[in-house]
């Protein structure tokens, strides 16, 4: 197992880490591996003797709204992080799909210790140098690699409020254009879906364990079946302004969308002239193989409004949307805005993410190695074909579904020195840092089989 002493010569071999495309070291993967160690190497028990202090006084003065396990992660390095007492862990999780570029990035951290030495915030009453930039950047990337008809951007400071944004745009616009002064403003979203905990995004969320708390909601949402073509008709009519839906729904446990119901989708949003928002925050940038998820689809499916935020800026707060030019049209001085969105420091830290992420040398390791772990997931699936019932996704964004609750699967990775979380639908989700090297894909797997097997003797073929 990974040892204290081992921590200097660890960090100093993932300084080779690279700023245009995924290369780490991979001695570390090696040490472990070869680790003859046969106890717990990550046991929660023999954590740092502080934490539990630390914890507890946390504790006090801290809202509590999440299950954390009883560890302290206090530094990382391209894809590992390390706990108070150093212990290494392989990130598999990567603040849930957010640091596409592993942690510590050295490029990203000169950016931001330079702009925060010149201008951090300005508010939106000026304007400032990066968030242009930004803009231009992101939609001649999209249109550049097939993407939809992008237009214009808008910033804000996180997912949640790229897409309650997106929604207010797509209610004023069915009020423009609503026919005979007849109420225009229904929004259909689809089961499984999550779009954030904030009111509109959280009416957008079919599931009862977020909603129930906070109803009533926000009138005028309805949800369908994902991927049920025949429902669609009944549910997008001419009283919907807007239709939302992830390519690839990440929390509902990494499912896809069919391209016949993507494409129904958008012909009948045409039909009744509502806009189709992608939901892009979890699946998009890079996390495919391709800048954006929807990019595997044909335009025939594409939509009026993309929503981003997760890995944009690799972990420093910002989300985004981008529309068509009919829709940003409609959007006027006064109809929107924010105090921190798009902010220099923002934005020039996200230019400098989002460029190396739109690089071939990355995108094809997000394929190369995405193609390897599935290959290894559907590997243990046939394994144990009575616990894992299904493998999904596509790049870097995985899910093993299993017939029955996974969780004890996370405290035993993480106990072994894997970090992995779970999704809805009995799914283990892999999201590791896009940067993520085979060999570390090797380390990963063997854990993953490790504690596969671990699970099956416990449950037998329940």
């Amino acid at each position: 197992r990974l040892v204290a002493a081992n921590k200097n010569r660890i960090i100093n071999r993932y300084n080779i880490v690279t700023t245009t495309q995924a290369s780490v070291a991979t001695q570390t993967a090696r040490d472990i591996m070869t680790s003859e160690s046969k106890k717990l190497s990550h046991a929660d028990a023999d954590t740092h003797p502080k934490t539990a202090e630390l914890l507890a006084r946390q504790d006090q003065y801290t809202i509590n709204t999440y299950a954390r396990p009883p560890i302290i992660l206090t530094k990382g390095k391209g894809c590992w992080v390390f706990d108070l007492g150093d212990r290494a862990y392989l990130d598999f999780s990567a603040g849930i799909a957010v640091n596409a570029l592993g942690h510590a990035d050295d490029e990203l951290a000169k950016v931001i210790a330079d702009q925060s030495s010149k201008l951090v915030h300005l508010s939106n009453l000026y304007h400032n140098e990066y968030a242009g930039e930004l803009a231009e950047y992101l939609v001649k990337s999209t249109i550049n690699g097939g993407g939809f008809e992008a237009a214009k951007v808008f910033f804000s400071n996180s997912g949640t409020e790229a897409n309650e944004g997106a929604l207010k745009f797509s209610r004023k616009w069915g009020k423009l254009i609503s026919n005979g002064g007849k109420e225009k403003y229904g929004v259909v979203s689809f089961m499984n879906a999550f779009h954030g905990r904030s009111m509109g995004a959280l009416s957008a969320t079919p599931s009862p364990k977020y909603q129930t708390p906070f109803s009533p909601l926000v009138p005028g949402f309805v949800h369908s079946n994902y991927n049920d073509i025949e429902k669609i008709p009944e549910f997008v009519n001419e009283n919907t302004c807007a239709v939302i839906v992830e390519p690839i729904q990440g929390e509902g446990g990494v499912w896809e969308t069919k391209v016949d119901f993507l494409e129904a989708l958008r012909k009948r949003c045409d039909e009744v002239n509502a806009l189709l928002i992608f939901d892009e925050i979890q699946c998009g940038l890079g996390r495919t193989g391709k800048l954006w998820a929807h990019q595997h689809y044909p335009k025939s499916c594409h939509p009026d409004i993309l929503t981003m935020a997760k890995p944009l800026a690799n972990g420093y707060p910002i989300g985004a949307i981008m529309t068509t030019k009919r829709v940003a049209d409609i959007v006027q001085i006064g109809d929107h805005g924010t105090t921190f969105g798009g902010s220099p420091l923002a934005c020039r830290a996200a230019l400098s993410v989002v460029s190396r992420i739109n690089s071939s040398g990355l995108l094809e390791n997000v394929n190369n190695v995405g193609n390897y772990l599935f290959n290894e997931l559907q590997r243990l699936s046939s394994k144990h074909p009575s616990l894992i019932t299904e493998v999904r996704g596509k790049g870097l964004i995985l899910g093993m579904q299993f017939s029955l609750d996974p969780s004890p699967l996370v405290k035993m990775a993480r106990e072994r020195g894997l970090l992995i979380i779970t999704a809805s639908n009995q799914t283990v989700r892999l999201v590791p840092p896009l940067i993520l090297t085979k060999e570390e894909a090797q380390f990963g797997v063997k854990i993953l089989e490790e504690i596969i097997d671990i699970f099956h003797k416990q449950n037998g073929d329940k």
